[in-house]
């Protein structure tokens, strides 16, 4: 009986599963090398630079950013066929977009470089993601190990925002708090986390929604 119950169960909470998007990069040399992107309908957000890690960043994203994302995988047809565009052009890495619906269901494409305007939109998203939160990694690793790299990490996520880059400002608010609040940080340094914090509380849902916006 309890068997029974437990596949119940197990086959009740597989059939509510949220459908999840992901999107990963292999590109030996460039920095991080690889990354993985998940984002579940619900707006959850996971993001690794190892296969194997098993403590992802985790992030909130806004129902407009998610709406689009899941919007273009759909106009997609949910990478059931291929988006190589088979044109002789550098190699810019091995990317992998896959689809997993609410029963567990996968479909994927890999492909290096695609002429489909849907895919390279697409793309440019989940790049914006993953830029988000290697510079989340950078910021929380300086504050902790590398108090004078702090400035060059809040640099890089200013300017991330300022091109409407930056995905889940919200994230980053609990460092900024420490960093503004941490008479260890240089006066420039606090003052620059501090107005990035208000800036980031008082962003928009549609804040960092469309990368064309630039």
């Amino acid at each position: 009986m309890k068997t029974l119950l437990a596949g119940i169960l197990f086959a009740s909470s597989a059939l509510c599963a949220s459908p999840k998007l992901s999107y990963s990069r292999s590109f030996p040399g460039s920095d991080p090398e690889y990354f993985l992107v998940q984002v579940d309908r619900n707006g959850s957000l996971e993001y690794k630079e190892s296969p194997n890690d098993d403590h992802p960043v985790k992030a909130q994203l806004q129902e407009a950013e998610v709406t689009l994302l899941f919007s273009t995988a759909e106009k997609l047809n949910y990478f059931k066929s291929p988006l190589e565009s088979g044109l002789k052009v550098a190699n810019t890495g091995k990317k992998t977009f896959r689809y997993e619906d609410e029963n567990g269901t996968a479909s994927e494409t890999t492909f290096n470089y695609s002429t489909n305007e849907s895919a390279r939109d697409l793309l440019e998203r989940f790049e914006n993601i993953a830029a988000t939160e290697h510079a989340y990694l950078d910021l929380d690793r300086t504050v902790h190990y590398d108090k004078l790299g702090v400035n060059d990490a809040l640099a890089t996520i200013e300017a991330l925002w300022l091109h409407k880059q930056l995905t889940a400002p919200q994230q980053f608010v609990p460092l900024l708090t420490r960093i503004s609040t941490h008479e260890s940080f240089m006066h420039l340094v606090r003052e620059r986390a501090a107005r990035l914090k208000d800036e980031f509380q008082g962003a928009t849902p549609s804040a960092s929604t469309d990368p064309k916006q630039k």
